[in-house]
């Protein structure tokens, strides 16, 4: 990994791999409060979240969090008119190390939030570890696929990307939600 910075996504998904709805949206049934729970505590120890325009999470720490936030909107980086602690990144116009120097923030793990350009990106660039939650009991089809529409399944692609599963552990069994950790392959 480039830098000072350790990769590490979340996300949950539904059974058949999906992030959202066909509208594009994250219904409330693939919400979860012990998912909920370890994410914000996950989130708490992260340096910098990165994550799109649509994407957000609403733990009670989010307006103090440190995060980047991908849009085309701007030429590279820029202050986040919204958002104290935030900046505008476009990758292509310049590095993930400039925008995270424009926070102040010089190297630990960066959260990666999503959506599916942003997980894609991030798949590319090298994920050292990946927290993906599963809703066993829930499908949504013709729904958002975490990588996108077009691009392989989730397992497929972390796969082939160099990650490999770790052991399956229940958030919350009642509920059917697992959570597995991808992890870069030992060489």
């Amino acid at each position: 990994m480039p830098g000072a910075f350790r990769y590490e996504g979340y996300a949950i998904v539904s059974a058949d791999g999906m992030i959202a709805d066909a509208d594009g949206r994250m219904p409330p049934a693939l919400q979860n409060r012990a998912d909920q729970r370890f994410l914000s505590e996950a989130l708490d120890r992260a340096a910098v979240l990165v994550h799109g325009r649509h994407s957000h999470e609403s733990h009670r720490n989010s307006s103090r969090r440190r995060r980047v936030v991908l849009t085309r909107r701007v030429p590279a980086i820029a202050a986040d008119p919204e958002a104290p602690h935030s900046v505008l990144w476009n990758p292509a116009g310049a590095p993930f190390s400039a925008a995270c120097e424009a926070l102040g923030v010089a190297g630990g793990t960066a959260a990666i939030l999503g959506g599916p350009e942003v997980y894609a990106l991030f798949l590319e660039l090298g994920y050292e570890r990946f927290l993906l939650s599963r809703a066993a009991e829930l499908k949504l089809p013709g729904g958002l696929p975490i990588f996108g529409r077009g691009r392989l399944p989730v397992e497929e692609a972390f796969a082939a990307a160099g990650l490999a599963p770790g052991r399956k552990r229940w958030l919350d069994r009642e509920a059917g939600v697992s959570l597995t950790a991808w992890r870069k392959a030992a060489d």
